[in-house]
């Protein structure tokens, strides 16, 4: 085992620890509206029109965080392996969650846009996932909400005005 292993696995958490607490950037996801609102403090950075879960596989609901940041993911499905590329269901950026299985990511099927139809992720285009994954960090909160919050309303009210 590599001695220096441990110590950089350190470093690397209290650099993450450190930016996350000075960091005020959160995502707010409306599953019902298939929206994806990045605010930091009080202001509203960009909204992202998202596929979310399908009823059968719904959404989670709930707090969380960007657990991973993966450019390129590989997608490890029941059926077999899926390389980064064009086939590939998860586009070209992965967001991983602090619940296990579900993330922010692109997708290879972009009419899917706008419709319950992942198997619970977050689904975006590899247009706005690019931009996203680069405007957030590992730790960032995320809180995805199951019925129009008056907040969440209040954003996608005025970003249709």
């Amino acid at each position: 085992m590599n001695r220096g292993l441990p110590i950089l696995l350190l470093a690397a958490a209290a650099s993450a620890a450190a930016a996350t607490t000075t960091d005020t950037r959160r995502i707010v996801i409306s599953i019902p509206d298939h929206k994806l609102t990045l605010i930091d403090g009080d202001k509203v950075i960009r909204v992202y029109e998202v596929a979310t879960g399908k009823l059968s596989t719904p959404s989670p609901e709930g707090d969380f965080r960007v657990v991973n940041r993966v450019a390129h993911p590989t997608w490890f499905s029941p059926h077999g392996v899926v390389k980064p590329g064009p086939a590939n269901p998860l586009g070209t950026r992965w967001m991983g969650l602090s619940i296990a299985g579900y993330g922010i990511h692109g997708t290879n099927a972009p009419s899917s846009i706008g419709k319950y139809a992942s198997h619970g992720c977050i689904r975006m285009r590899n247009r706005d996932v690019e931009d996203l994954f680069e405007r957030v960090q590992v730790g960032t909160p995320v809180e995805l909400i199951g019925a129009p919050a008056e907040q969440v309303a209040g954003v996608l009210a005025a970003q249709l005005n």
